[in-house]
């Protein structure tokens, strides 16, 4: 029988595994169960699915006995007195969802009709070859399992064991089947409704009356009574009834308490004075706060509080009309503690009173009315209850307002329906300084910040009272958190407008504390002061002004542009960079074993075996895992190097080793080297682990320099092998430069032809040289220049080979050890002598690849870098301070001809007052003719400059804004 694959259906996941369960249900027409229980506890049907299949799948289960009841131990069904109900309820789920499944899964057959598999009971078995024609409904009898009775198929298959409803634990019959066992109905006996006591006090039981023998005959029933199958029986869960013989104490505790009224209410009855829940809670604190009834303020300001604190970002003034306005009209009665004045606050236009608040427009003059007003004279500690009461109920009104103006809707809808918060702001930040007032004040800042980014200043915005109320505050206030505060306010005007923020008329006293502000190490301060700067910086005319007294002490720039440029490294954190100095180049693996050259093959000739194929293996062939040569191959060239010098008069006339004991001596020299076969249409044999060099090397490991001339016309280089540099210079000049050595003479070379011009002489080094023709400056093509250029090729071929020297044998070079740069990222660290690499003397002529190989040469740059955000933009104290610099460096070229032109009184938008403090140093009159260049080289030459230099180069984060600081200053000292 062909079995499919069911692995793909046991690995799916459980979710994958159900759809397609579903899938194949809905396909069949038939309904699945997707989470079966059975004795309460959750069936996995991926899990029954894969324990039915480990045991053979239905058939084999239904055949072995008591196997069902195995299943049902792997799903702690248990062996109780309730097992085989258990059992028969767990074949029932498999029989009813996975049955049919299992034949299409596993066999890849089609499984028989759903009207003989399930829409029938689940007793029997042999699904695989159940057909409409072999295959009866069975009748009652068959539909009832009885234990452990082993039944046939009605084709007269094998003989199965069936965990069915009510066989006892070891039952099995044998032979003909039994009659199923009698069942009696349970009659109660009505006789009497209640049972009385017999003589000896102990009650009886109504017992069940025996009922008449019934006899089933099986195939006079309908269908519905032949598919009947009885509900597996379940134990009861009992509770226990509280009565006068258990538990007396009990019984009378709870007739005590029926008794004492604690008896539960009917349902659906409406007592007096309930069921009227009235307004929410922020209706009736709106309608409390209006009601002028101090008891309900204090309730509603209380709760306002709480909910502000809580709940603000849902507390919307636009959902509560006239709650904005409850607030600020209670916040403006503080004003009747000192002065003698009640505010009216009216929604006409016309506004005639001193006391009244034009609600619409704003009050004008509303700073004089203020300071024309009575005051009331008082003594601290005679305030009475009702004035404290009052205070408190306009802190918690002025922190309630506070809180819901923190949402910008709250914000926004007040600036665009009323200018009653204008008002407050002006009429309670000119009462008197008084300590109980300190709080009070805070939350009207607060306030003010909240409202200012949706206000317009008018121009000049010093006519604006709160505008100026802020410039006083800074000037004068000791409190450190006001002038944050009110700096931050300043710096918010119109910030959420298309209207420019114009920050003007700002008094010299104002900007000298500000710079002073920035040299302290309040980090909230200096964030504050470096905003006001950078805003205040960027208009032309202020910048014009800080120019004209450049030279006082009471403002003094350049001190101010030395902190700016310190403070750009605030924050910084130490980072290193991995830089490439020079990319890694790949080797080229030879392609044809190295020539040995006439000394060493001098050398070696002179040697017995085994040791003279020792050393030459070790002079032309070096370790690669990855690399391969055949065996046949290496054995040739063996024998081509070493055959030619045999002795035939010795007594091995050849002189070499046998194949196998060479062979053998490789892996032995070389621990890489393996000998392998490799298995094919023809084996091959091979050695693992080697490979030839490109350049020989003697026996002390010492590389031989290569001829790489390629004449014209000629497909390879010379690659004639020579020890040293000064062997190769002289087969350069004889070989390919045509000199003359001469015996005995002091000069070595003849020089009678060494200046004849000669057009056909140039430099075939590697075949790409072409220095006397193609070089610049092209040199006159003569013998002697050739013979004086080709020492540059025999430099850089030794120093080649000394870096294959370094990087092959872990061995230091010879030369000094300070022409290298180690490389700090070797596994050893940084003074590891086999990552040494030169970076110095590149060659003059090198091929586009080199053949020998090179390793990366790089090194860690260190780099301090500043905070940025989460988008990686600068940010912080340092990203404020290159704006400031910034803006200064764009505009002193502009202010300086704003100092020419003699404008910058009518400009400047100062006062009269300030305008003196201003101006009035005659000292720096002679600045007004110094040009915009002067200015850049006196502001930002020396420190200034190297300290943007500095930061430019080493802070990541900051280089692109400080490049244009630079660019700025360069282009204004070429104004």
């Amino acid at each position: 029988m062909a079995v499919a694959d069911e692995g793909d259906s046991l690995q799916l996941d459980s979710t994958t595994f159900l759809k397609r369960l579903a899938t194949f249900h809905q396909q069949r027409g038939t309904a699945l169960e997707a989470a079966p229980r059975v004795n309460n506890k959750p069936i996995d049907l991926q899990k029954l699915y894969q324990v039915v299949l480990d045991q053979g799948g239905y058939d084999e289960v239904s055949r072995a006995r008591l196997a069902w009841r195995k299943v049902g131990q792997s799903f702690g069904l248990g062996s109780s007195n309730h097992a085989a109900a258990y059992a028969f309820a767990l074949k029932t789920v498999y029989y009813r969802n996975l049955a049919a499944f299992e034949i299409k899964d596993r066999y890849n057959k089609e499984p028989p009709p759903k009207e003989i598999l399930e829409h029938v009971t689940a007793r029997g078995g042999d699904l695989l070859t159940r057909t409409v024609e072999n295959y009866s409904l069975p009748s009652i009898e068959d539909a009832e399992p009885s234990g452990d009775d082993e039944v046939t198929t009605p084709n007269g298959g094998d003989r199965m064991d069936l965990d069915d409803p009510g066989s006892g634990p070891g039952r099995s019959t044998r032979g003909l089947r039994q009659a199923p066992p009698q069942r009696v109905l349970f009659q109660p006996d009505l006789s009497s409704s209640r049972q009385t006591r017999t003589a000896t006090g102990h009650g009886q039981s109504p017992q069940p009356t025996t009922a008449p023998s019934v006899t089933y005959n099986g195939p006079s029933l309908p269908h519905s009574l032949s598919s009947y199958e009885p509900r597996p029986p379940f134990p009861l869960t009992l509770r226990g009834v509280t009565t006068p013989a258990n538990n007396s104490t009990r019984f009378y505790q709870q007739v005590h308490q029926q008794h004492a009224g604690l008896k539960r209410k009917a349902k659906n009855v409406t007592e007096p004075g309930s069921g009227f829940e009235g307004p929410n809670i922020y209706v009736r604190t709106l309608q409390a706060l209006k009601s002028g009834i101090p008891g309900e303020i204090s309730y509603a300001l209380h709760h306002l509080v709480k909910i502000s604190h809580e709940r603000g970002d849902k507390f919307r003034f636009e959902a509560f009309p006239g709650l904005a306005e409850a607030l600020i009209e209670y916040i403006l009665t503080i004003t009747s503690e000192y002065y003698a004045i009640d505010w009216r606050v009216t929604y006409m236009e016309d506004v005639t009173s001193d006391n009244v608040l034009d609600a619409i427009n704003g009050t004008p003059k509303l700073a004089e009315k203020m300071q024309s007003a009575k005051r009331i004279d008082f003594v601290d500690e005679l305030w009475d209850s009702e004035s404290v009461i009052h205070f408190e109920n306009v802190m918690q009104a002025g922190l309630a307002t506070r809180n819901l103006l923190h949402m910008e809707e709250n914000a926004q809808y007040l600036v665009r329906e009323t200018c009653l918060a204008r008002d407050m702001l002006t009429i309670i930040l000119n009462l008197p300084h008084d300590l109980r007032l300190t709080e009070l004040r805070h939350y009207m800042w607060d306030i003010a910040e909240c409202l200012v980014p949706y206000w317009v200043m008018p121009n000049p915005p010093r006519s604006d009272p709160l505008y100026e109320l802020l410039l006083r505050e800074i000037r004068e206030s000791p409190d450190r958190g006001a002038i944050v505060t009110c700096i931050r306010t300043l710096c918010r005007i119109s910030m959420n407008l298309t209207v420019v923020n114009n920050i003007s008329g700002v008094p010299p006293e104002i900007i000298t504390r500000v710079v002073n502000w920035c040299l302290l190490q309040d980090e909230e301060l200096v964030g504050a002061a470096l905003d006001f700067l950078y805003q205040y910086t960027a208009n032309p005319i202020n910048v014009a002004l800080l120019l004209y007294k450049q030279k006082s002490q009471d403002c003094p720039l350049s001190p101010l542009l030395s902190r700016m440029a310190s403070l750009l490294r605030h924050g910084e954190s130490e980072t290193q960079t991995k830089v490439i100095l020079q990319n890694a180049v790949p080797e080229i693996p030879a392609e044809t074993i190295p020539n040995v050259p006439a000394d060493l093959l001098e050398k070696l000739l002179q040697m017995d075996e085994p040791e003279r194929s020792n050393v030459w293996l070790k002079c032309v062939f070096e370790e690669h895992k990855d690399s391969e040569i055949t065996q046949i191959a290496l054995w040739h060239a063996y024998q081509a190097r070493f055959l030619q010098h045999s002795n035939p008069a010795a007594p091995n006339p050849t002189g070499l080793l046998p194949a196998a004991e060479f062979i053998k001596n490789v892996s032995i020299i070389f621990e890489t080297a393996t000998a392998q076969v490799v298995n094919g249409v023809q084996n091959k044999f091979i050695i693992k682990g080697i490979r030839p060099r490109r350049h020989p090397t003697d026996p002390g490991h010492h590389i031989y320099l290569r001829c790489m001339w390629r004449a014209p016309g000629q497909s390879t280089p010379c690659n004639e092998y020579l020890p040293n540099a000064d062997a190769l210079k002289h087969h350069l000049w004889q070989a390919h430069c045509g000199l003359q050595y001469k015996e005995g003479s002091t000069t070595q070379y003849s020089t009678e032809e060494t200046n004849i011009r000669n057009p056909k002489i140039d430099c075939h080094w590697n075949g790409n040289c072409h220095r006397i023709s193609q070089g610049v400056p092209k040199l006159e093509p003569t013998i002697y220049n050739l013979a004086r250029h080709i020492p540059i090729h025999i430099v850089n071929e030794a120093k080649d080979n000394r870096n294959a020297k370094v990087q092959k044998t872990g061995q230091s070079p010879t030369a000094s050890h300070d022409h290298f740069v180690p490389n700090t990222l070797g596994p050893r660290g940084a003074h590891d002598p086999r990552y040494v690499v030169d970076v110095k003397g590149l060659p003059v002529s090198r091929s586009e690849i080199d053949p020998e190989g090179k390793e990366a040469v790089w090194q860690y740059m260190t780099y301090y870098n500043t905070p940025v955000d989460e988008k990686g933009e600068p940010c912080g104290l340092s990203n404020t301070a290159a704006l400031v610099l910034r803006n200064i460096a764009r505009h002193v070229v502009k202010a300086s001809s704003i100092l020419k032109d003699g404008d910058l009184v009518g400009q400047a938008g100062l006062n009269n007052e300030d305008l003196v403090n201003w101006i009035s140093d005659e000292s720096n009159a002679e600045l007004e003719a110094d040009s915009g260049a002067a200015w850049m080289e006196k502001l930002f030459a020396g420190e200034v400059k190297e300290g943007l230099s500095w930061v430019m180069t080493y802070n990541r984060s900051l280089a692109p804004m400080v490049a244009d600081v630079l660019a700025l200053i360069r282009k204004g000292m070429e104004a």
